[in-house]
């Protein structure tokens, strides 16, 4: 067993997210969105360069110490696979070990609006799932991937740095290839990708304006694709995707955007109230003709108007969902206006000693003056502001 292992498996049994290692500091694990040390002994030079080196190979230790930084995957046991990051700070070798869940959990257990499920029986186009890191943008995706899986007999390629969720091949086939050692770079992968005979293709970070522009040209070509991005919600997405671009090349940007994109999954994850874990919360636009218009012309402020307006059409703001998790009490007024985008919505729900954010935030607005009589029962048992 690496020694590496007994702080890993102290993730796995005590449900932490992430394992954090520092030369210089104690070993700390993320739980619940929150970081704590696991003991309180610092890791000396020699603890830390050990534990990473042994568990990444000489190879890897090689690349490492060439560039200072490395992405790879580590299976602890059968049980227990890592998303790894080494990198290089101020005071010598650090790394960050994120838990991937072995079972692809299902989009019905992650909470997913059904809606997203359309977005798997589409022939082509683009599909965004976004989100901050550590949202569970690549768990969704992996549900997604899933689904498709068990439902439709299609080729699948993924791209990804590194292979996280491990797919068997059920219904389709599902080729993955991991940068850099399946392939050099996401858009050479990409390039190869239209050369498969693949159905759909798994993009797993769209980071620079080549890998973007090959995923629009092969939306537009009639493959699925599947992309993240690290935007909060579908008008940053929008915007992030044509900002890419140098300016002369954005109004053709915004053209191949409004015509290839199907929809944007944004995601974000907020700490319940009795403190059990986090509930994933999700924005969801599905492009029909007024979003297309709408990012042709680059008034990307007036999708929050479609959003709202197509609910009937399985569309979902992102306040609103945030909003009603605070009316049923899933989570605190505190975790609903920190993650909110409109903060005047929110603030009036800030207990007394959260004031002072509530007054950053300007007026509230008429409309939302207070909650239904049920919520307001749920949150007696802590100070609302009136």
């Amino acid at each position: 067993m690496a020694v590496l292992d007994q702080f890993l498996k102290v993730i796995v049994e005590q449900g932490g997210s992430d394992l954090h290692i520092g030369e210089g500091q104690p070993p700390k694990m993320r739980k619940h969105g929150d970081v704590a040390p696991i003991r309180k002994e610092p890791l000396t030079r020699d603890d830390t360069m050990s534990m990473l080196r042994e568990v990444c190979g000489d190879r890897n230790w090689q690349t490492f110490d060439e560039r200072g930084d490395l992405d790879f995957a580590y299976e602890m046991d059968a049980a227990s696979r890592f998303r790894c990051n080494y990198l290089k700070q101020t005071h010598g070798y650090g790394a960050v070990f994120r838990l991937i869940p072995t079972k692809i959990a299902s989009l019905e257990q992650l909470g997913i609006p059904p809606v997203a499920k359309e977005f798997a029986h589409l022939r082509g186009g683009l599909v965004l799932v976004t989100g901050p890191t550590g949202s569970g943008k690549s768990t969704t995706l992996a549900a997604l991937m899933d689904y498709i899986n068990q439902n439709f007999s299609r080729h699948i390629v993924t791209i990804e740095e590194p292979i996280e969720f491990v797919h068997d091949n059920k219904r389709s086939i599902i080729t993955q290839r991991e940068i850099p050692s399946d392939s050099e770079s996401f858009p050479v992968a990409l390039k190869a990708a239209l050369r498969e005979d693949a159905d759909i293709v798994l993009v797993g970070e769209m980071r620079d304006l080549e890998t973007v522009s090959l995923a629009l040209t092969a939306a537009e070509t009639g493959l699925l694709v599947f992309g993240t991005l690290h935007t909060n919600n579908a008008r940053k997405t929008v915007d992030r995707m044509v900002d890419v671009f140098p300016a002369p090349k954005q109004p053709q940007a915004r053209a191949m955007l409004a015509n290839s994109l199907r929809g944007v999954l944004a995601q974000l994850l907020l700490k319940k109230a009795d403190g059990s874990g986090r509930v994933a919360v999700n924005e969801i636009l599905v492009a029909n003709a007024a979003v297309s218009a709408i990012i042709r012309e680059g008034a990307t402020q007036k999708l929050q108007d479609v959003i709202v307006s197509g609910r009937g059409q399985g569309m979902q703001f992102m306040d609103d969902a945030i909003f009603a998790l605070l009316k049923d009490g899933t989570v605190t007024a505190h975790e609903a206006f920190m993650k909110a985008i409109d903060k005047n919505r929110f603030k009036q729900f800030l207990p007394a000693e959260d004031e002072h954010l509530g007054d950053a935030a300007g007026a509230v607005p008429d409309d939302e003056k207070r909650l239904p009589g049920n919520f307001m029962k749920k949150a007696a048992n802590r100070p609302t502001r009136r």
